[in-house]
């Protein structure tokens, strides 16, 4: 059976409508940018004897925050062989039939968690051509010890071919959320103590079953000077940590002008997240960025989103506050409501002390 989603199918009536209408400012749109090397910092100077190494480490990684929003790390921690092994996994279960990964519960995830282009879409400039699991850390680690005790009882396999077809994926996904999770931490604390704060807390607030994984894979596109393989968008979290291949496609906002970025493959991406712009009173900086398609190769990367719980109230660290006091849940439903009504995120303007001051200035679109 057929494992891509029906991209043309379904959205036929967006495409033969757009495609003549806004041929032009598309492909103004999608332009050719520039290709540029994030700042790349390399993560063993924090374990330096010198404090200077160390120091100056930490302050890289504050700088890449305020100035880019963006910046890669190498000597991360996370094994090649961890990476690799996710993605293989990664690609087997995107190879599955759509009419499985649309209807059943693959890996035992929600029904939901399988998501594809964009629903409500109604514009190219709001389809996204890709393809993605949306995984919460509890969906995986709720049922690790039971795939542990299945493969350790080897002669149980037989009548457990469906789950244990994904074991690997669900114990590489452990595995990697583990080890990312710790860098994501230690990288909260670097940019907490930048700010004057040694605070608890985002290991407090930010714990392994509030964050999630999005595996994501953007197939080869027929129509890609034409439309987008993620829509541009911010991250609704505090740090974003994103492992690609090495096709290409990420696209970022640096001083007024997209960029794209070239890929690295001994690094990790870093981004700032909304809330963190927010904590930080706008001292880091939540960018804009996007996915190209390419019309020959597909691509796969996977993201982890450094969350707090839903209930956990996010407050400027800095005095006078550009923010007022907001729960996540509130942010989230804010992001949901404004996506539903007007067909991109409005994002943190919504929560300045000003409510509605530059919204459309600062208007930003995100695939929920």
């Amino acid at each position: 059976m057929e494992p891509e989603p029906p991209f043309q199918k379904l959205y036929n009536t967006i495409f033969i409508k757009e495609t003549s209408k806004e041929e032009e400012e598309s492909s103004k749109t999608l332009a050719v940018v520039e290709e540029c090397e994030l700042p790349l910092i390399d993560l063993s100077r924090l374990l330096s004897r010198s404090a200077i190494d160390r120091e100056e480490c930490k302050r890289d990684i504050a700088e890449a925050s305020k100035q880019w929003g963006f910046f890669q790390v190498v000597n991360h921690g996370i094994s090649r062989e961890i990476l690799e092994r996710m993605h293989d996994e990664q690609v087997k279960v995107f190879r599955q039939p759509f009419d499985k990964k649309n209807k059943e519960k693959l890996l035992n995830l929600s029904a939901d968690s399988y998501r594809w282009g964009t629903p409500n879409a109604t514009t190219l400039k709001q389809f996204s051509w890709s393809e993605a699991f949306h995984i919460p850390l509890t969906d995986i680690s709720s049922s690790v010890g039971e795939f542990n005790t299945l493969r350790s009882c080897r002669q149980s396999w037989p009548t457990v071919d469906v789950t244990c077809s994904h074991v690997g994926m669900r114990l590489t996904i452990e595995e990697f959320a583990t080890t990312v999770s710790n860098l994501a931490q230690n990288i909260a604390e670097i940019l907490a103590e930048n700010l004057g704060h040694k605070t608890t807390f985002f290991a407090e607030n930010c714990l392994p079953n509030t964050c999630y994984l999005r595996l994501n894979r953007y197939p080869s596109c027929p129509i890609s000077s034409e439309v987008f393989g993620l829509m541009p968008h911010t991250d609704s979290d505090f740090l974003t940590i994103l492992y690609q291949d090495q096709v290409g496609g990420l696209q970022l906002v640096k001083d007024g002008r997209w960029i794209m970025v070239k890929p690295n493959p001994e690094a990790l991406i870093i981004n700032i997240g909304d809330l963190f712009q927010a904590w930080s009173n706008d001292v880091y900086k939540s960018v804009e960025h996007r996915v190209m398609t390419n019309r020959r190769v597909e691509r796969f990367s996977v993201a982890y989103f450094f969350c707090p719980s839903y209930e956990t109230v996010i407050q400027s660290c800095r005095k006078p506050s550009v923010y007022r006091e907001f729960s996540f849940r509130e942010f989230r439903r804010q992001v949901q409501e404004d996506v539903g009504r007007f067909g991109y995120k409005v994002g943190l303007p919504r929560f300045g002390k000003e409510e509605g001051d530059g919204l459309g200035k600062h208007s930003k679109m995100l695939q929920i």
